[in-house]
């Protein structure tokens, strides 16, 4: 363990225990609740300009969204409904990312050539829902300028019966060679076939191509657990010179590079990022338990972000005390300049999954916000917008109460940030300017366009490296209507940004030669003044 390590360890163990003397809640608690009132300096911690705020939302038995079944008209627009009141919700805290479950079980969420339609849409499987969700999600995400990343579940397909029931357009009945079924009749995909890499790459190709999608997140992305008693070990040779664990990990990584080589050269800013398993392997003082990425299920995501293959983790770190710290700090540690984005178990605030308390939950936040490695992810979204235990209420108050950038991605050849915005004005209660364009030398692609940060404050000019003057986010238009924290302050100014997160320098408003607060009409006053000088003189003269 590094100095550094075991400081952070040290000040997140004072940190709980001085909760545990200041704070109390109620441990059951699943009403929203007032903002809690907490010791002033303890946890104060900068807010970056630039985190992941995510969110996992689950579609597979409509555990997040769906709730209502598209079987008409009237419950398709429930349908929708439900999904938009989500994302209002998520930018309420100011979420950037969402993580939207869209391969389930070998079933999607989006009109495939390649797999059917996911039963949760509808409540039937294979069935069309009337309109295609992956795509009405995403253009409601980038509306509330949040990023939308497709979360792909790779190897488990669920079980014999589930498979059956999508008869003909079945992954069984399609490429059989490529499954097998485990224990308890649960369905995988062979990590050990070449094949299998190629069919999980042509999903991820397929979105890519046809959707605007921000991410591509490979969840199970790994061999299953030891209790599936699953084996693709037929496969392996001793001439292949590795041991039988590296094959494993090398087939697993396989998968992982074949989804990299297909989608870069389409899309090259779509963030390509999976979620092992919480803890990487053993640290120099800390096991891992048996239950770790590297050898009880065959993943090596350290490798992946060296060699680039992917931009980004979000692991899986539902774990608490000596099972989170050291482990958090091993992946900053070995994070290769990427971001790691620590995935945290807030079902577990539902006393029905388990007995964390909100304390738990803020010292894990502050922890990882501190340390720098990126960002924070919450499991998932039910429990976040259901305020268990006061954790959505923590989060826009206490934690996100300014909205932030997703990190630049620092690691592609893609690092110029586009020209300044031109001609920036304010008329009648909304600012507009002038396009910018990408300054690269490698050709403009298909969706590689330029977006909009706008910030405020009442000192000029706008100081655009302090987070707490940044308004807006992602903006795809050269307007924007100010509205609610953006009418209380004097001054704008707007940047560009590209799809790989580089920033340009600001446009600042032109400087006043007298300020004059805006949310005042000095028209209005003047002809008000007028209005009573002249009614002041009606009287006078009445008296007459």
């Amino acid at each position: 363990m590094t100095y550094t390590h075991k400081l952070w360890a040290l000040l997140t163990f004072f940190i709980i225990l001085s909760t545990a003397l200041h704070a109390q809640e109620p441990a059951t608690s699943l009403t929203p609740s007032p903002k809690a009132s907490f010791p002033p300096d303890l946890w104060d911690t900068a807010h970056p300009l630039r985190e992941t705020r995510a969110v996992w939302l689950t579609t597979i038995g409509g555990l997040d969204w769906p709730r209502t079944k598209a079987t008409d008209t009237r419950s398709l627009e429930l349908q929708k409904r439900e999904l938009t009141q989500i994302l209002d919700s998520y930018k309420k805290a100011n979420i950037n990312t969402v993580l939207l479950q869209t391969r389930v079980r070998a079933s999607v969420i989006y009109p495939s050539a390649i797999e059917p339609w996911e039963q949760s849409l509808t409540g039937r499987a294979g069935k069309a829902p009337g309109y295609d969700p992956l795509a009405f999600c995403i253009e409601e995400c980038h509306k509330r300028g949040m990023e939308l990343h497709a979360w792909i579940v790779c190897i488990p397909i669920g079980t014999t019966q589930r498979q059956r029931s999508y008869g003909a357009a079945s992954i069984i009945r399609k490429r059989k060679e490529l499954v097998k079924t485990a224990k308890g009749g649960e369905m995988f995909m062979i990590p050990g076939k070449p094949e299998t890499a190629n069919y999980i790459a042509s999903i991820c190709k397929e979105i890519v191509e046809n959707y605007d999608v921000d991410g591509i997140s490979l969840d199970y992305i790994r061999y299953p657990e030891a209790t599936y008693r699953f084996s693709d070990d037929n496969l392996y040779s001793k001439s292949s010179g590795m041991s039988k664990a590296e094959w494993r990990r090398d087939n697993i990584t396989r998968i992982v590079k074949r989804v990299h080589d297909t989608v870069k050269p389409i899309k090259p800013w779509v963030k390509l990022s999976s979620s092992p398993i919480g803890k990487y392997d053993d640290t120099q003082r800390y096991s891992a338990g048996g239950w770790n990425c590297y050898s009880a299920v065959y993943q090596d995501p350290q490798q992946w972000l060296r060699e680039n293959y992917q931009d980004m983790l979000f692991p899986m770190m539902y774990f608490t005390g000596d099972n989170f710290y050291p482990f958090l700090f091993d992946w900053k540690e070995n994070s290769y300049g990427h971001p790691v984005v620590p995935g945290l178990g807030i079902y577990f605030l539902d006393p029905k999954e388990g007995r964390w308390t909100l304390n738990d939950v803020r010292a894990q936040m502050h922890t990882a916000r501190n340390s720098g490695i990126g960002g924070i992810a919450f499991y998932r979204g039910e429990f976040l917008t259901g305020n268990y235990k006061g954790i959505y209420t923590t989060a826009c108050d206490e934690f996100f109460p300014y909205p932030a950038l997703t990190p630049r991605m620092t690691w592609t050849d893609n690092t110029q940030p586009p020209t300044v915005p031109a001609n920036l004005k304010y008329t009648n209660g909304k600012l507009t300017w002038n396009a910018s364009l990408p300054q690269k030398e490698a050709p403009v692609l298909a969706g590689e366009y330029i977006l909009y940060n706008v910030y405020g404050s009442n000192t000029y000019p706008v100081d655009v490296t302090d987070p707490q003057n940044l308004l807006a986010t992602n903006i795809r238009d050269t307007q924007y209507e100010l509205k609610g924290r953006d009418t209380k302050v004097l001054h704008h100014a707007v940047t560009a940004i590209d799809r790989y997160g580089n920033e340009s320098p600001a446009a600042q408003e032109a400087k006043p030669s007298v300020s004059l607060p805006r949310n005042i009409n000095v028209p209005q006053l003047i002809n008000r003044d007028k209005a009573n000088e002249d009614e002041k003189g009606k009287k006078k003269r009445k008296k007459k």
